[in-house]
């Protein structure tokens, strides 16, 4: 009993929290009790099994309650995790004792009759989350016998009716050597293995063993084979660690990035406890503090995750998060949200976990236990080549630039720059050891070296370099030095945004964006930046760009508009980089504009001339719409993968040409019936087999509007299309096509004009999870609707893409036709939607500047199924005509522009009236349940 009793105390050595957590010594008796009284009340050889179930079914119940109450009440998280384990521990014993002493009986039992129960994998470790997976190892001395095989059995399925996930397996001593020799898996569970009962011997003789002939074999190759697959865990999990919406448990600076590391220093260092780190030489003290606050932090948040989603949930999802931030007791400040602050707490932990993880790869290759190759999955992989460095402070170990000595910083801090300097003009990796010496030396980096010239000049070297920008400059995010040299990108490292559109933090964003500008100029650009790509070497001032670009978010999180106040920084920063005024205004200026040719491409009309006109009178000069340009591309190949997609590309395409031929002296109210004409010449050529008489019928049903907005191939099948209907009594007809150059699906609709009709069709769409992205819309002169809507792909093969079109196609026209209910329809459409977890203020701004024509309306707010048949309902039943409309989405916030006149075919002046149409449109977005209640608080209609 002493063994066992020793076994057990040295499970948990960590010291208590703050907060008493609640024991689970003693409950695996007082259940023995109640289950012998059970049983004693019970027919002789009939065991109460339903009785014992629920008793255990109690007893976990409780032990659950108290442990999300302990944590509730500021408990720590690997407190909780330990409690769970211990009261597994006690339950698993409850169930063992019943069985062998009322279930399977064995009065004598033989040597070979000897079960011991071993905790293994996370379980092993001693620590559960609410919805872990119990993994157990039954050990046998030989074989398993009848007996043993009928308590196992008997054991399971207990657990399974109180309906725990458990893993397991039967094998003996040998069995278990066999098996860890062969697969790394297992061989990593059996590393983890604790005792819970049974045979002391048999247990010790499993871990002597193992320690013997397992561990004391090729360590190389476990420690490859670890990283390997947590190289592929990542990869599953996403690739960066700031993803805003991690895996706490897979994801990279995860807690199982933290496990990995303890195994491998397990394996290697022979240590049973982290504390053992600091002894065996791999940690210092503070790092081994660093690692148990990182574990500690990270074992919080699962444990209260699993107890709100009551399962095993291991993603931070968007909706978790502000219930998670007000659990913990964070609160808004300094133009942050709670939220916000929480998660940014969260990506500092996986930073550190991932400082962390560099240390131990470091220390590693120096006991020559891990593979040199390996290392370039850690860091990055990098080109690797053979130099010589000049002499002095820097020499090259193993491809990897490291320091001669520490001091080497305090006798020059313009080191700490020349460093990452190096780094990138010889593409070589940073030693650990020298990241680890510049992560020390951080004091130095102060006002003095920011204002040092030789160090602006190396960082505008690296800025602008044509090796690996992107690579040199995470590094120096992660060491710290990025955020010290320019205090202001400090403020934003780890910064989620708290929305559904950017997949990383504000750092990790603007880092892909210069990343994605270097990759533009060395050629290895997506295809849908190909005019980006071409302009690019025609820009006179690439590091302008490039600055400008690293600063366009460099002012989120504050309560000011961000694009403002990031120019604010510019004006301040350039100086010191040694920019020029001229320089610095055009700096200022692409972080101040950074959002407006996204803006204007997405949600205006490029064929009205008032909309390219005003755009060139911001942009001025052809070479700030070049940069323009190809900044706007960057920051959206950055927002994350797919989200830069061939619709977005064309539209920014064709505003810059549009602008282009402003800037370039064209004449804006360039003589529209020429160009009418023209265009009608160019479509009678394309059809030929026309006659005189028909083309000249046909031509005079559209307005100029149309021939000046429609491309030729679609003034082809329009006029192809409207032939066919000819002469019919209710024209009704839907194509679909693929437009391969804008990777959207194209559906056309022509149909009997009527107000309500768009909003038909957005319902029909909504209704068939069509995903509009923007309508063209036109009428004939003869009273026919020529509407083409556009929406997202959702199949990768063409042909299943047009086989779902024509389904949502054949929808809308039995909607037309009368024979859906549209409203009902988008009501009962179950998708799921997550956009409840954000909460964003509804906008209308009415605009009669924006358009010669039209007044322009743009709505903005939380987007949801079925938003844009609300809204183009409501239009409609304000009596006005849709000319043309421009769907865009922002993760969950939804931006939508319509362009629209009265019934006279006039704009909308009426102060009066546009107060109305701001009222009833901001009503569009009000909750239908506060609808209800409005409707309640009013009471009945008068008779």
């Amino acid at each position: 009993m002493h063994a066992t009793r020793a076994l057990e105390e040295q499970r948990h050595p960590t010291p208590a929290p703050s907060h008493p957590r609640p024991p689970a010594a003693g409950l695996r008796a007082a259940l023995g009790d109640a289950i012998a009284a059970a049983c004693a009340e019970s027919k002789p050889g009939e065991p109460p099994r339903a009785v014992v179930v629920e008793l255990l079914r109690a007893a976990l119940a409780d032990g659950h309650a108290k442990a999300r109450g302990y944590l509730d009440a500021g408990g720590k998280g690997m407190a909780c995790a330990r409690y769970l384990s211990d009261l597994e521990d006690e339950i698993i014993g409850a169930i063992y004792d019943y069985v062998v002493r009322f279930v399977y009986v064995a009065d004598n039992p033989t040597f070979a009759e000897r079960l011991t129960i071993v905790a293994v994998g996370g379980y092993g470790r001693g620590t559960l989350a609410p919805g872990s997976d119990i993994d157990l190892l039954f050990l046998l001395p030989y074989k398993q016998t009848p007996w043993g095989e009928s308590v196992v059995e008997a054991i399971l399925y207990i657990l399974w009716d109180l309906r725990q996930k458990v893993g397991h397996s039967s094998r003996s001593v040998a069995e278990c050597l066999r098996q860890a020799r062969a697969d790394v898996t297992i061989r990593t569970t059996i590393l983890e293995a604790r005792f819970i009962l049974g045979s002391v011997e048999l247990y010790r003789e499993l871990t002597t063993s193992f320690e013997r002939e397992i561990m004391r074999g090729d360590t190389r190759a476990f420690v490859a084979a670890k990283l390997a697959e947590r190289d592929q865990r990542v990869s599953r999990a996403g690739s960066s660690r700031y993803l805003v919406e991690p895996n706490v448990k897979e994801g990279k600076g995860g807690l199982r990035d933290l496990h990995t590391l303890f195994w491998i220093a397990k394996y290697v260092y022979r240590v049973r406890e982290p504390e053992e780190l600091v002894a065996a030489g791999l940690f210092t003290s503070a790092e081994l503090a660093l690692f148990q606050r990182c574990e500690e932090f990270l074992w919080r948040v699962r444990c209260m995750l699993h107890f709100l989603t009551k399962r095993a949930e291991e993603r931070l999802s968007f909706d978790m998060q502000p219930t998670l931030a007000a659990r913990f007791g964070y609160h808004d400040r300094a133009g942050l949200s709670r939220t916000e602050r929480f998660m940014k707490h969260y990506f500092l932990v996986a930073k550190d976990v991932g400082d962390l993880t560099a240390i131990v790869c470091a220390a590693l290759e120096e006991r020559e236990a891990k593979p040199r190759a390996m290392l370039d999955r850690v860091l990055g992989r990098l080109k690797r080549r053979a130099q010589k460095l000049p002499s002095g402070d820097f020499l090259v170990d193993h491809d990897r630039v490291r320091v001669v000595d520490e001091r080497m910083f305090e006798r020059d801090p313009v080191n700490i720059l020349r460093l990452f300097w190096i780094a990138d003009r010889h593409a070589l990796a940073i030693h650990p050891d020298a990241a680890r010496a510049v992560t020390r030396a951080l004091r130095l980096v102060d006002a003095g070296l920011r204002a040092d010239k030789e160090a602006n000049r190396l960082f505008l070297d690296i800025l602008t370099s044509h090796q690996m920008t992107e690579t040199v400059l995470r590094r120096m995010n992660e060491t710290g030095v990025l955020g010290r040299f320019i205090p202001e990108f400090g403020r934003i490292v780890a910064m989620m945004q708290f929305n559904m559109y950017h997949h990383y933090t504000v750092d990790e964003h603007l880092l892909r964006a210069v990343g994605a500008l270097s990759a533009l100029e060395a050629g290895r650009g997506p295809a849908q930046s190909a005019l980006a790509a071409d302009i690019l070497p025609t820009i006179a001032n690439r590091k302008a760009l490039y600055l400008g670009l690293l600063l366009h978010d460099i002012a989120k999180g504050r309560k000011e508009d961000h694009s403002h106040a990031g120019a604010r920084v510019a004006h301040s920063l350039c100086p010191r980089l040694g920019f020029t005024p001229a320089e610095t205004d055009t700096v200022a200026w692409l972080v101040q504009h950074h959002l407006l040719m996204s803006s204007i491409a997405q949600s205006r009309d490029l064929s009205d001339r008032r909309t390219i006109e005003n755009f060139a009178g911001v942009v001025q000069t052809m070479e700030r719409l070049k940069m323009l340009l190809v900044l706007t591309i960057c920051d959206i190949h950055a927002v994350g993968p797919g989200v830069l997609d061939a619709w977005k590309a064309q539209l920014l395409n064709v505003l810059y040409w549009e602008t282009e031929v402003v800037l370039g002296g064209g004449h804006s109210a360039a003589d529209r019936k020429s160009r009418v004409a023209q265009a009608k010449e160019e479509l009678r050529a394309a059809l030929a087999d026309w006659s005189e008489e028909d083309f000249a019928t046909y031509s005079q049903r559209h307005y100029s509007a149309y021939w000046l907005k429609a491309d030729l191939p679609r003034k082809v099948r329009h006029a192809r299309l409207l032939r066919e209907l000819n002469h019919a009594r209710a024209p009704l007809a839907t194509t679909v096509d693929l437009d391969t150059k804008s990777g959207a699906v194209e559906l056309t609709v022509v149909a009997q004009d009527h107000r309500r009709l768009l909003s038909i069709i957005a319902g029909a769409c909504a209704a068939s999870a069509a995903n509009i992205v923007d309508a063209h819309i036109f009428t004939t002169a003869d009273g026919l609707a020529l509407d083409t809507i556009f929406f997202s792909r959702a199949f990768p093969l063409d042909e299943d893409e047009l086989r779902r079109a024509r389904r949502v196609a054949d929808y809308i026209e039995k909607a037309l036709r009368g024979e859906i209910a549209i409203s009902e329809a988008v009501a009962a459409r179950s998708a799921k939607d997550r956009s409840f977890a954000f909460d964003i203020a509804p906008d209308v701004v009415i605009d009669n500047s924006f358009s010669n024509m039209a007044t322009v309306i743009e709505v903005s707010g939380l987007d949801r199924v079925g938003l844009l048949f609300d809204l183009t309902n409501a239009i409609s039943n304000l009596n006005l005509n849709i000319g043309s409309a421009h769907i865009v989405t922002f993760g969950e916030r939804a931006v939508d522009s319509f362009y629209v006149t009265d019934l006279t075919g006039g704009k909308i002046v009426s102060a009066s009236r546009q107060a109305t149409i701001k009222r009833q449109l901001h009503e569009v977005f009000v909750p239908a349940r506060e609808k209800r209640a409005r409707s309640r608080e009013a009471g009945p209609a008068p008779t």
